[in-house]
């Protein structure tokens, strides 16, 4: 029992001294179970160095990588701007010169679309004037010429045997009637609100539906049938007919 005592109160002991000739030896009793816990501590303060160490180069490792790969790829970010960069540039100087084609281009063609207007509209007035009853419902001279009635504006012409009555204007023959004071009456329409009215003795050489033109012969005078009379109506009214001619001249 006094053995197993013994053993247990031993003490562990810790020289220090020196390698100098007059250096003192100096001792250190320690207990088993205080050294056991300061190696533990050693070890793991010496581990926890060790580890740390390691993870701090692993850590300060992986933060140049990523700093590296960040770098990296602003580099490619870069680069792909400028290349972007170009190509609109590129881009932005073509379609600059294409504008500038395409001004050059409609200066022309204004001029061109501003000749072809005004042709156009010339031929336009040319055509209305086609349709526009303002010749002479006669294709020679008249001997007497006047208003014989203010309501239906009835002119009445006298000319000489051989003279033809004629259509004033381009339009269609609607009618060929009797008529009861002149014998035969023919209506052509000329499809611009205007209707032409001629009124002879003689036989009318068109019938309804035929396209007749200025100067399109309607009747041949002869000895017997020298009066003509001449109306106008504009959009189902009477007009003078002599207001008409006159616009011609």
């Amino acid at each position: 029992m006094e053995t197993n005592k013994r053993r247990a109160l031993t003490n562990h002991v810790i020289i220090v001294t020196s390698d100098a000739a007059d250096a003192n030896v100096k001792q250190f009793r320690i207990k088993t179970w205080l050294l056991i816990l300061i190696v533990m501590l050693v070890f793991a303060l010496v581990g926890a160095l060790i580890g740390y160490l390691f993870y701090e180069e692993r850590i300060w490792q992986t933060a140049i990588d990523k700093s590296n790969r960040q770098l990296q790829t602003m580099e490619n970010l870069q680069q792909e701007n400028e290349q972007v960069k170009s190509q609109m540039e590129a881009r932005e100087l073509e379609l600059t010169e294409q504008i500038q084609a395409l001004q050059e281009d409609n200066q022309v063609l204004s001029a061109t679309l501003s000749q072809k207007i005004e042709a156009e509209k010339n031929l336009t007035e040319e055509l209305e004037k086609i349709s526009l009853p303002t010749s002479f419902p006669l294709n020679g001279a008249a001997s007497s010429m006047e208003l014989a009635d203010e309501v239906s504006y009835t002119v009445k012409i006298k000319t000489a045997e051989g003279i033809m009555v004629v259509a004033t204007a381009k339009g269609t023959v609607i009618a060929v009637n009797d008529d009861l004071e002149f014998g035969h009456n023919v209506w052509v329409d000329h499809g611009n609100g205007y209707v032409t009215i001629y009124r002879n003795q003689g036989d009318p050489v068109v019938k309804q539906g035929d396209l007749v033109y200025q100067g399109t012969t309607l009747y041949v005078v002869g000895g017997d049938n020298t009066e003509l009379g001449y109306q106008i109506m504009q959009d189902g009214e009477y007009v003078n007919p002599l207001d008409i001619i006159d616009i011609k001249g």
